[in-house]
């Protein structure tokens, strides 16, 4: 589904990714784990053409290096980041219909679909963006690129700042997610929800994969967890 292949990046003079491979299969949950800093973000901005990449990216065999982000989306990756990008003086409502790739065919997801997952964005339907807690903001943000009906899905951090129940809502929505046949590339710092719903996780350290293994590996492996992921 998705090949990253020796992919630089670079802030000014700053070489943030040195080489980063790895693959996303169709319907799996990958996860990109490690420290703040070590350029996971960097890694789904790139992928999604919003840092300029070095490198080969291959999305089902098509290379999208250097294609516009509207190009990348059109062709069916979403992009959930994790600032939380929405439309504050717009309903909840109307920043799902911005969402939607084709108004007039039934992708995936239904706005009735997101409305049953997380109960509270049905509540706040006509309520402005700007009116509404962190937590429904990133409930609306992933809703919102959901109704784009993409094949693959990147995640950043979508669990930030969130509470324990919401943080258990995320985990079952990218199960879902998944279990409708789209790819997922999660960034998470939450080691737990992580782990637990990922097939496969790669480890960052200073801009490079520095390790690939099931959730199983991350947890036998204390020297990588102590060395790469552990304050």
């Amino acid at each position: 589904m998705l090949e990253v292949k020796d992919l630089h990046a670079y802030y000014g003079r700053s070489h943030i990714l040195q080489g980063v491979d790895l693959h996303v299969g169709k319907g799996e949950i990958v996860s990109l784990l490690g420290r703040n800093g070590v350029g996971r973000s960097t890694t789904c901005l790139s992928i999604m053409g919003l840092v300029p990449p070095r490198g080969s990216i291959t999305y089902r065999g098509r290379q999208i290096a250097g294609l516009k982000p509207h190009e990348i989306a059109r062709m069916g990756i979403g992009f959930v980041p994790e600032d939380r990008w929405i439309f504050p003086g717009l309903t909840v409502m109307q920043n799902l219909q911005l969402g939607l790739k084709n108004k007039k065919q039934q992708g995936r997801w239904s706005i009735a679909d997101v409305f049953k997952l997380f109960p509270r964005l049905g509540e706040r339907a006509n309520v402005h963006g700007g009116l509404i807690s962190g937590g429904e903001k990133q409930m609306l943000t992933m809703c919102r690129t959901l109704m784009g009906d993409p094949d693959l899905i990147m995640i950043d951090e979508p669990t930030e700042g969130l509470a324990p129940k919401l943080v258990e809502q995320v985990g079952k929505m990218i199960e879902e997610i998944a279990g409708r046949g789209v790819s997922v590339l999660l960034v998470e710092q939450k080691l737990n929800i992580a782990l637990k719903i990922s097939k496969r996780s790669y480890i960052m350290g200073h801009g490079r994969i520095v390790f690939e293994g099931t959730p199983e590996d991350v947890k036998n492996n204390h020297a990588i967890r102590k060395e790469w992921l552990e304050v």
